[in-house]
């Protein structure tokens, strides 16, 4: 049954995410499908669910131009009123143009100048102030990503000597306490005044020639259901919704040596909420100390509508291997605080979590786009080395194989490796499509395709605008309190089980996954907001009715 609650209740408290559910394999032991009577659980009809995780980028910067599905719009930027679209200084006036910093956006070279804003610090620009095509100005074949592992603050210049794949902007800023800022209450414009990115914020895809949405509507392609109002459960970046994704909280950071005293991660934000002074277009307000760290402000704040506390909100590295440099996580004790992996482990119902690169990685050798922050799962103590939850964690490798074999387990997330997750500074948007293709192909071929369905979305925004406000901040329904959720972000179900494609417009975030999981399985909510949440059911009825 479609679950939906309004209650705006707090936690206790880290893409886009694929969730593919599917039949459990083949030699599994009839008698581990505890609580359904010997029978292969099923999750509303299906027998496997697989759940992929992309990286960083909101609605409309990747789907706003997606077009009707079967008659039945989807809300994109067609539907973005001018009053969450032009984007204004702090001050609240309006920018006459957009400054970019982006090396392939930036005028007067290579683009010339057509706008000048100098009461607003915009001394040239070739962008008027609303959303624009980066197509347009970045090609998927225009070479302008960094070598792996090289920084690139400012994108790298097309053709130089520096590039190597294409299709590549500068990172954007994703943190806690700026998509705050950003989000504006709900108006949705600050995206570039709060962004070190500035205008590059309002850069959206042509949607139609991503490879994602060119393969959906070729001839065989299987049906799909695109959720239009499905938002990040968090705010910020891919550490704190990757922990909404199996935890549906926040972590609390118990070092004391991080909480206290002079080298605590406490941020420090201003009058307005920022914790920032480097941005080109933000000023902290007056006489105001701001620090930009890993742990919410400590509380008492002077700003009671923001978190408070000793809350890991950006990101940390896990205390388990492997890890990268950097302030560490105590374990997470799962005892306290349960994962949605404790869960199905606890119910015998089979399952992993399968990463690009994992297996070289844990073995010593990471490759250079390895993302340690993107394995939740490794910051909790069930799964640390020795421990018998190590055993989920898998290569991306193994779930290919599994897929094309019919092996799948009846829950599987898939992360994938840097290179292919289409996250903006050092992954094409192109590529990262590219390999989610060759992704669902695996499953969509292989024996328990027809049993199987795929959940599809994004981690976070990515630091992009999208003109929909968020539950908590605007007409939106849905449960939220001091940590989200978000900005909207790209959702797709798909299924060669589906009789039909749609469109759903019921509103979800990212626990909304967690929840169908919970109430397929009979599973307990492991925190307040997967409690709360409407789950997928009637975006899955949407794709099975006849």
């Amino acid at each position: 049954m479609l679950r939906r609650r309004k209650m705006l209740l707090p936690v206790l408290s880290a893409g886009l995410l694929l969730v593919v559910v599917s039949a459990a394999p083949a030699a599994a032991d009839p008698s581990s499908w505890s609580g359904h009577g010997g029978r292969a659980p099923t999750i509303n009809g299906f027998k496997n669910v697989v759940v992929i995780y992309e990286e960083n980028h909101s609605f409309d910067n990747l789907y706003g131009s997606w077009g009707p599905v079967n008659g039945e719009p989807v809300t994109g930027l067609a539907d973005a009123r001018q009053v969450n679209t032009t984007q204004i200084t702090q001050d609240g006036d309006a920018y006459g143009c957009l400054l970019q910093d982006d090396v392939n956006l930036s005028s007067p070279s290579p683009v010339p100048t057509t706008c000048v804003d100098q009461a607003h610090h915009v001394p040239a620009s070739g962008f008027a102030n609303t959303h624009f095509t980066i197509d347009d100005f970045i090609r998927p074949k225009d070479k302008t990503c960094p070598a792996p592992g090289t920084s690139a603050p400012n994108g790298v210049l097309k053709g130089s000597d520096g590039a190597t794949r294409g299709g590549c902007t500068r990172d954007l800023v994703h943190r806690f306490y700026q998509e705050q800022y950003q989000l504006n209450g709900g108006r949705q414009n600050r995206y570039v005044t709060g962004s070190d990115a500035v205008g590059l914020t309002m850069g959206v895809y042509d949607t139609t020639t991503l490879p994602i949405y060119q393969y959906l509507h070729r001839r065989g392609a299987p049906n799909y259901v695109i959720a239009d109002h499905f938002f990040q459960a968090a705010f910020g970046g891919s550490f704190l919704n990757h922990h909404y994704l199996v935890a549906a909280r926040a972590p609390v950071d118990t070092d004391p040596t991080h909480t206290g005293g002079a080298a605590n991660l406490h941020s420090v934000v201003d009058g307005a909420g920022f914790p920032n002074s480097s941005y080109p277009l933000y000023t902290p307000t007056a006489g105001a100390s701001v620090k930009d760290a890993q742990l919410t402000q400590a509380c008492p704040s002077a700003l009671p509508n923001l978190a408070c506390g000793d809350y890991a909100v950006n990101t940390m590295q896990p205390t388990s291997p492997p890890f990268g440099g950097g302030s560490k996580l105590p374990l997470i004790d799962d005892a306290v605080y349960p994962n949605i992996g404790d869960r199905l482990t606890e119910a015998k119902i089979s399952w992993n979590w399968y990463s690009g690169g994992w297996s070289d990685a844990d073995a010593g050798h990471p490759g250079p786009l390895f993302q340690y922050h993107h394995q939740p799962l490794n910051y909790f103590a069930a799964y640390a080395p020795g421990q018998p939850g190590r055993s989920h964690l898998r290569d991306e490798t193994e779930f290919i194989q599994a897929a094309r074999r019919g092996q799948l387990p009846t829950v599987s997330f898939v992360k994938h490796y840097g290179a292919e997750n289409e996250h903006p500074g050092y992954a094409s948007e192109p590529d990262g499509s590219d390999h989610l293709v060759d992704l669902i192909k695996a499953i969509t071929s292989g024996p328990q395709a027809r049993d199987t369905l795929i959940v599809v979305t994004y981690d976070e925004f990515g630091g992009q605008w999208d003109h929909v406000s968020p539950p908590g901040l605007g007409n939106t329904d849905g449960p939220s309190d001091q940590f989200g959720p978000g900005t909207r972000i790209p959702a797709l179900l798909i299924s060669t089980g589906f009789h039909r494609s749609g469109v759903d417009h019921h509103s979800y975030d990212t626990t909304s996954i967690m929840a169908t999981l919970e109430h397929a399985l009979n599973l307990p909510p492991v925190a307040t907001r997967d409690a709360q949440v409407t789950d997928l059911t009637a975006a899955i009825r949407t794709g099975t009715r006849h």
